[in-house]
């Protein structure tokens, strides 16, 4: 049976206005993001189907197409090695870093005195050691381990991993400083987490004569799955936006020379993109899955 068309104009009132109120407030974001993101964005995307050069009136663009990104992968012969090799070290490092955060986390959750300035502690790095201030330590030497050379570290790890991965993992072994400085949001994320749980569960399965070891694996790391896909991305991003990244360095000096200008090295921000992109893409389909397991088990 049809509902009365007043009834269904009114609905539509209704609606609009509500749904008017949202896109008020929206604007000022919309506007932001179009002017902001939106029409950089676009005109990177394409400037990389252009040849670049600086004329004395501007900028002269020259249609090519598809080039740059081939010259990407069959003229550059550094791209694509800086390419890999730097995902090979952040696939290392994403989740040593996410597991290192829930480890520390799970011990500040903990109550004893004086938990909040070790809290700090951890997350001072994040507000100080950012952009030009993270580069200049690393300038200054602040990030190298003395131990790998004193220790001739690099040998046993030849020795376990192979000669083809023991240079990836010896770079990371020498970037253990950006874990410690890297891992600050996500401790107050997981911490944020286990607030989540109600204390009456921990006191259920206490009665019930559970250990900490049990309560750990069935109650805490389930619960925080959702934060741990939460962290595993913001790592993603954030490693993938580090200021000495070999990647980013190598588009930038791309920028600025004469055989390549704005339209290759737009190209290649687009191809830097599109990996990270389909790696997240990755993560959240797994985790995705792994989720919508747990629910239909539950």
């Amino acid at each position: 049976m049809s509902r009365p068309a007043p009834y269904r104009r009114k609905a539509m009132e209704h609606h609009a206005k509500r749904y008017g109120i949202g896109m008020l407030f929206m604007l000022p974001w919309m506007i932001g993001f179009s002017a902001f993101v939106a029409v950089p964005v676009g005109w990177s995307m394409f400037m990389s189907l252009h040849k670049v050069a600086v004329v004395p009136g501007g900028f002269k663009y020259d249609w090519i197409g598809l080039q740059n990104y081939r010259d990407a992968f069959l003229k550059d012969n550094v791209f694509p090695i800086e390419l890999i090799t730097y995902f090979q070290q952040m696939l290392l490092m994403v989740p040593v870093i996410v597991i290192f955060a829930l480890l520390i986390s799970l011990l500040l959750n903990q109550k004893f005195p004086g938990r909040f300035v070790y809290r700090a502690l951890f997350f001072l790095p994040v507000i100080f050691a950012t952009g030009q201030v993270l580069s200049e330590l690393f300038s200054q030497g602040a990030g190298d381990i003395p131990f790998l050379d004193q220790y001739n570290l690099e040998p046993l790890v030849r020795q376990y991993v192979g000669g083809e991965l023991a240079k990836t993992v010896m770079e990371v072994l020498g970037r253990i400083v950006l874990i410690l400085w890297y891992s600050g949001v996500q401790i107050l994320i997981f911490i944020a987490g286990f607030q989540t749980v109600s204390p009456s569960i921990y006191e259920a399965v206490r009665i019930d004569g559970a250990s900490p070891w049990d309560s750990f694996w069935k109650i805490t790391l389930p619960a925080s799955m959702p934060f741990v896909s939460l962290n595993m991305l913001y790592t993603i991003i954030d490693l993938f936006t580090f200021p000495l990244n070999p990647v980013l360095k190598h588009i930038r000096d791309n920028m600025f020379k004469v055989d390549t200008g704005y339209g290759y090295a737009s190209a290649l921000a687009w191809i830097y993109f599109a990996f990270i992109f389909a790696l997240i893409a990755i993560v959240t389909g797994l985790f995705s899955r792994s989720m919508s397991k747990r629910r239909g088990r539950a």
